[in-house]
């Protein structure tokens, strides 16, 4: 064997085993990887059983806290188009509130019900997952050359027209 076969062969074993360690640190990031998706997004794909995040705004007059000694919440989570019930047992942050952006980790039910297992919400108070802010301006509730987001408690009323809008 000449000295360039030798040095060929080299590289390609060791090229084989840099490779086979990347294929295996994905695999074993890919089990551990959890999705952030919309309400909207969720009420399309469904429970699948699989943790993940879900970010929205809390939408205002349903949060229910826990009675009877016991730490925990019953809320629901928007972006505007869709809202999906959640269920938090444990204490809530000290920026939890109606109106606000919020992230939830958990699964969704087969009843449809989100059972989260974190709750996280944004010091900010202009904090909105882009997500929610990319339906806003799909639904056309929003547009961001007329100033900031409107109140999430007027999320669910129709759209008006843009003829029927103020303008200022």
């Amino acid at each position: 064997m000449t000295r360039k076969n030798r040095r060929l062969l080299v590289l390609l074993i060791c090229g084989i085993g840099l490779g086979s360690a990347a294929a295996l640190t994905l695999s074993a990031f890919s089990d551990n990887l959890v999705f952030f998706v919309s309400p909207s997004d969720l009420a399309k794909s469904g429970p699948s059983g699989r943790q993940v995040r879900l970010g929205g705004l809390v939408e205002q007059g349903t949060v229910e806290k826990s009675s009877g000694g016991q730490a925990g919440a019953r809320f629901k989570v928007t972006d505007g188009n869709a809202s999906v019930p959640v269920v938090y047992k444990g204490i809530l942050p000290d920026l939890f509130r109606e109106g606000q952006g919020v992230v939830v980790l958990g699964v969704v039910q087969p009843d449809g019900v989100f059972r989260a297992s974190e709750v996280l919400a944004k010091h900010d108070e202009n904090y909105m997952p882009k997500e929610v802010a990319e339906a806003l301006k799909k639904s056309g509730r929003w547009n961001p050359a007329s100033g900031s987001p409107p109140p999430a408690s007027t999320w669910n009323e129709p759209a008006k027209p843009e003829a029927d809008r103020p303008r200022g």
